[in-house]
């Protein structure tokens, strides 16, 4: 009785802590011993608190719910922030692992997350709602999800770059900002 009650407060305290989670791939993955094949599972989890907070966590484990709660606690451990602008990136990105390449471009307000699969489960995480996305190169879903990872890490805000190319920060906006304060 104890431990059903123990359960359903550890269940409500992951809720409670702000944090949204998404499953993004469980795989069963297979070592291979001497009287045959040992069976897990892998579970890779995004969580994010949609205003730029992130992290991704894989877990392995005999079972799937086993795996989930290794992979969530990995991902809160792993946080990181990321730069945004409004609902959408302050600029391109390239992010890169193994065969895997995924492209980030900053959308006017309204497009919506133009992605698929582990790249929108990730910006949609985030907080971005405005972005266009490729994917080139490999589809595996890990390298897929790191790459994207890699790409929202070589964000920088505006006004940081501006102070490092000495220029104004309204000359480092998106067009369609600029073109808003010339109008």
């Amino acid at each position: 009785m104890a431990e059903k009650q123990n359960k359903e407060v550890q269940q409500f305290e992951e809720q409670s802590d702000g944090f949204e989670e998404r499953v993004i791939e469980i795989a069963r993955v297979a070592k291979v011993v001497k009287g045959g094949r040992r069976f897990q599972f892998r579970v890779t989890v995004v969580v994010g608190d949609k205003k730029g907070t992130i992290g991704m966590g894989v877990g392995k484990a005999n079972a799937v719910p086993d795996a989930m709660r290794k992979a969530s606690d990995r991902a809160r451990k792993d946080l990181r922030e990321v730069s945004l602008f409004g609902t959408t990136i302050p600029h391109e990105s390239l992010g890169k692992v193994a065969g895997a390449k995924v492209f980030l471009k900053p959308a006017s307000a309204g497009t919506g997350v133009i992605a698929a699969g582990g790249v929108r489960a990730v910006l949609e995480v985030a907080g971005v709602r405005d972005i266009l996305t490729k994917s080139m190169g490999s589809a595996n879903v890990l390298n897929v999800v790191m790459a994207t990872f890699g790409a929202l890490d070589g964000l920088r805000s505006p006004a940081v770059e501006a102070a490092r190319r000495g220029k104004r920060v309204d000359e480092l906006m998106p067009f369609w900002e600029r073109r808003k304060k010339h109008a």
